[in-house]
C-alpha cells in the first residue's frame, strides 16, 4: 500500500450507484482477507525521469546493501545515527519544528524539551524514510511481524457488515509505513492520496507492487476522483483511509467543516464522512505509532460513526469531525515528535 495523503472532500456528493460490484470486485465473504484481483488506480502521475530513476534506484542500492551487511535491526541503528547528524547540520529545517512544537503545543514545553522532541523526530523520521524506501527488501514473513493493530477486534466487526470501513488517518505520524504494513497484513484497501504526489512515492509505489504483486489489492485514488468509486469500494467491503486533517485547502469546492485544534480554527474535510454515512459504512479512527527497530503500530481508538444512526447526516458528520479534531490534538500531544505538518 502506497501513501495514504489527504482526503476526500467533494461538494455536490451523488447518491451511491446501485450497481454494487465491478468487473475488478472481489467475489468474497465480507472481511474476509484474501488477495482480490489487481485494480488500476486511475490516471495520475505515473512516470519518473530518468534522474530520477537513477537517483533512486542508486539510493535503493545503497539501502540495500546497509540492510545485508546489517540487518534490520543495525540499519534501524544507523538511521538513528543519521537522523541525529541531519539534526545538527540542518538548522532549518530543525528551527521550523521547534517553533511549531512551541506555537502548537504551548509554553509548557521547556527548550531542553522542544530540543528532545526535535532530535527524536529527525532520528525517527529517518528511519521511517529508510524503512520505507527498502520495503521491497524485506521479507513478507518479517514485514507481517513489524505492525500491530490495536482493537482490531472492532474493525474486524465492522468488517462483517459487510458495507466496507472508512479509516479516518491523521497526517501525524508514519503514515506511509503504515499504510504499506497495512496493506502486507491482507486487507482490502483503498488509499486516498494528492494526485501530484512525490516522485518517491511513485518509485516505492512501484518496487511495492513487483515486490508483492499478490498484495496488489489496494487500489489508490485521487483526492480529486468522482467519489462514485468510493461508494463501489464500500459496497465491496474495502477498507478505505484517508488523512481529513489537511494543511490548506486545495480546492475551494470541497465539503469542509471548521473545527478547533490546537486553540485555533481549522477547516478539516469532510467529504469521506459523507460518503460513508450514505454508504452506512463503519467509520472508525486511527493513528500509526513508530515503536523500537522498524515495528509499528496502529492505533483504532474510536468509533466516529455508527452505520445503524438515526441522526441526520448534516449533525452526525459535524459531530464526527469535531470528536475527530479532538482526538488528533490528544494524538499529537501524546506524542508531540510525530508532528509532521508545520
Amino acid at each position: 500500500m502506497q501513501a495514504v495523503q489527504s482526503g476526500l472532500g467533494y461538494a455536490d456528493l451523488p447518491s451511491p450507484p446501485e450497481t454494487t460490484m465491478t468487473d475488478s470486485a472481489v467475489e468474497d465473504q465480507p472481511g474476509r482477507r484474501v488477495s482480490p484481483v489487481a485494480v488500476e488506480s486511475g490516471p495520475g502521475p505515473s512516470t519518473l525521469s530518468l534522474w530520477e530513476l537513477f537517483s533512486f534506484a542508486v539510493a535503493h542500492a545503497g539501502g540495500a546493501f546497509l540492510l545485508r551487511l546489517l540487518g534490520l535491526r543495525g540499519l534501524y541503528r544507523f538511521g538513528r545515527c543519521f537522523g541525529a547528524l541531519e539534526w545538527l547540520t540542518n538548522y532549518r529545517r530543525r528551527s521550523r519544528f521547534a517553533a511549531a512544537v512551541a506555537r502548537i503545543l504551548g509554553p509548557t514545553f521547556t527548550v531542553a524539551d522542544r530540543r528532545r522532541l526535535t532530535r527524536e523526530h529527525f532520528m525517527q523520521s529517518r528511519c521511517d524514510k529508510l524503512l520505507y524506501l527498502l520495503f521491497d527488501c524485506i521479507p513478507k514473513d518479517r514485514a507481517k511481524g513489524l505492525l500491530t493493530v490495536t482493537n482490531v477486534e472492532l474493525l474486524e466487526a465492522s468488517l462483517q457488515l459487510g458495507r466496507g470501513v472508512y479509516l479516518a488517518m491523521s497526517h501525524h505520524g508514519p503514515l506511509h509505513v503504515g499504510a504499506m504494513l497495512f496493506c502486507v497484513q491482507g486487507y482490502k484497501t483503498v488509499g486516498v492520496r494528492d494526485r501530484n504526489e512525490g516522485a518517491i512515492r511513485r518509485y516505492v509505489q512501484r518496487r511495492f507492487d513487483l515486490r508483492y504483486p499478490e498484495f496488489r489489492r489496494m487500489r489508490v485514488l485521487f483526492a480529486d476522483h468522482f467519489p462514485r468509486e468510493i461508494y463501489r469500494c464500500f459496497q465491496e467491503g474495502y477498507v478505505v483511509a484517508s488523512a481529513m486533517d489537511v494543511s490548506r485547502v486545495r480546492d475551494p469546492s470541497q465539503r469542509m467543516v471548521e473545527v478547533e485544534a490546537f486553540g485555533e480554527r481549522r477547516s478539516f474535510l469532510s467529504g469521506p464522512l459523507h460518503v460513508a454515512y450514505r454508504c452506512k459504512a463503519t467509520v472508525l479512527q486511527a493513528f500509526v505509532v513508530p515503536e523500537r527497530e522498524f515495528r509499528y503500530r496502529v492505533e483504532i481508538t474510536q468509533r466516529l460513526m455508527d452505520p445503524n444512526t438515526e441522526e441526520a447526516e448534516d449533525v452526525d458528520v459535524p459531530r464526527a469531525m469535531h470528536v475527530y479534531a479532538a482526538n488528533v490534538e490528544s494524538f499529537v500531544r501524546r506524542h508531540p515528535a510525530l508532528l509532521t505538518r508545520f
